[in-house]
């Protein structure tokens, strides 16, 4: 095809122009106080104030004349095309365009870089993704255990607040400074507070039946609520930890069990709770446990982000951790009663903290801008893409797609992103690994640090993933081939 460059040239300025317009539309300055973030939240309006484009067409067209497709410019946006309107001025015979410096080209770059290493702390050279580690229990009593993880290389650990107390917690961190020591490098520890997770409380199965399956109706009713339901003799029941969804769900809404074990329908609205039809489950069906996660994502819920337990457990966070990794957080309202509590706590230093954001709901989605924003223009920031909630809330399918639009948010926002939720899972549980999962962790290369839960594999584990981001590392970064040498076809 024959391309009019001069054309070309004018799509691309007017594109430059809306993208400075729609980005100034995004008045976030009154949020940001944190010094050099401005020019990153500038880069994340802009980014998707082009992305409201449809940028196929203009893709080709640059491509056909061996300019930059335009695929990744998440970092640096204006500059991106910047650079390719200068480069085609001088195609059209225009040699004094002005096209952006290389450090302003790589300055994104430079300050995701830079907040990942103040987040994670320095990587091994051989692989750029940092990886942190889930704390088991065990943790709390077996200093060895730390240090193993640290000579392994592990730049951060997690503690779930949502398990243990506040002594086991205690312990965990005093065998994470002493490995440090040893080691001759800091230990990040993350604190993850519980939030208002909606779980199972007792549960009843009818006749003696201890599974649960498709075509089974299920009641679910408040905490002490099994006793008042109508015929409870003909279906399953189970109690649900928080009241406010079994006021707000209507007929028709989906609830899932256990992780989307479960998918079931509501089908009744009753004074003493819900009554579903289960429309998905495995095919020998499903056995219900307490303490197993309940999702209602057609239900639209308002819900203090933070419970009581979580306010007391961040007076314990604001004395001992490095940063705070806030569950369901979904609105930048949210954001600010967070960091409300740890200005109470730690008045004077409390900017230093770092604010892991965990994604899990469509809300969260839908706000993300906003709630990065209102995080990093005050703190160091990261975004974890929590992928069992939000997988369950948005459907496995969407979730693929949304992995890696919240990795081109991250990115474009110049904040590190945490790849978590069953990375590696069947090698850290059973010592060997999947082909899917093998896979799914080269992916996660792509993000600045991968996550690994607990279990009895899990040094193995660290190994294979060890070895694997130092292989992805010299192949790729971010989404930009590194174009090494290939060797296999010598």
């Amino acid at each position: 095809m024959t391309i009019d460059i001069a054309h070309l040239k004018q799509r691309i300025d007017h594109l430059i122009a809306a993208v400075e317009r729609d980005g100034e539309d995004r008045v976030w300055a009154g949020r940001i106080e944190r010094p050099g973030f401005e020019a990153s939240a500038a880069n994340l309006a802009h980014y998707l104030a082009l992305r409201r484009h449809d940028l196929r067409p203009l893709q080709r067209s640059l491509m056909a004349l061996g300019l930059s497709s335009l695929g990744r410019l998440e970092s640096r946006v204006l500059p991106t095309l910047q650079a390719v309107s200068a480069t085609l001025a001088a195609l059209c015979g225009d040699t004094h365009a002005k096209r952006p410096s290389s450090k302003r080209f790589f300055a994104g770059e430079h300050d995701l870089s830079q907040r990942s290493l103040e987040l994670f702390g320095a990587s091994p050279e051989r692989r750029s993704t940092a990886l942190l580690v889930t704390c088991p229990t065990e943790a709390a009593d077996d200093p060895v255990l730390m240090q193993r993880l640290a000579e392994r290389g592990v730049e951060a650990v997690r503690i779930n607040c949502a398990h243990d107390d506040a002594e086991h917690w205690q312990r965990m961190i005093v065998n994470v400074r002493a490995a440090e020591q040893d080691a001759g490098r800091r230990i990040k520890v993350l604190m993850d507070i519980a939030g208002p997770k909606i779980r199972t409380g007792k549960v009843f199965a009818p006749n003696g039946r201890d599974r649960i399956g498709t075509g089974d109706l299920l009641a679910i009713v408040p905490e002490g609520g099994l006793d008042r339901i109508d015929h409870p003799e003909e279906y399953f029941a189970v109690e649900c930890t928080l009241p406010e969804p079994l006021t707000l769900t209507p007929v028709g809404a989906r609830v899932f069990v256990d992780d989307g074990k479960l998918c079931v329908r509501i089908e009744k609205v009753a004074p003493w709770g819900l009554l579903g039809r289960v429309t998905a489950a495995a095919d020998k069906g499903v056995r219900l446990k307490s303490e197993k996660g309940l999702n209602f994502p057609d239900t639209p819920m308002e819900i203090e982000a933070l419970t009581a337990k979580d306010r007391c457990d961040l007076d314990f966070i604001a004395a001992h951790a490095d940063g705070v990794e806030f569950s369901f957080v979904q609105s930048v309202a949210d954001v600010e009663m967070l960091q409300a509590a740890l200005a109470e706590r730690r008045p004077d230093d409390w900017r230093t903290l770092s604010l892991i954001l965990k994604i899990e709901t469509p809300k969260a989605v839908a706000n993300l801008p906003e709630i990065v924003v209102q995080a990093a223009g005050q703190q160091p920031t990261a975004i974890m893409i929590a992928r069992g909630d939000l997988a369950v809330e948005i459907g496995f399918a969407r979730l693929a797609e949304m992995q890696e639009e919240i990795l081109w948010i991250g990115e474009a926002a110049h904040i590190p992103v945490i790849w978590a939720t069953q990375v590696l899972e069947h090698l850290v549980k059973k010592g060997t690994p999947s082909r899917g999962e093998m896979t799914d962790a080269a992916m996660a290369a792509r993000a600045e640090c991968v996550m690994l839960n607990k279990g009895p594999y899990l040094f193995k584990a660290i190994t294979e993933l060890d070895t694997l981001l130092e292989r992805m590392a010299a192949n790729q970064h971010k989404k930009t081939p590194q174009l090494r040498r290939l060797m296999s076809w010598d």
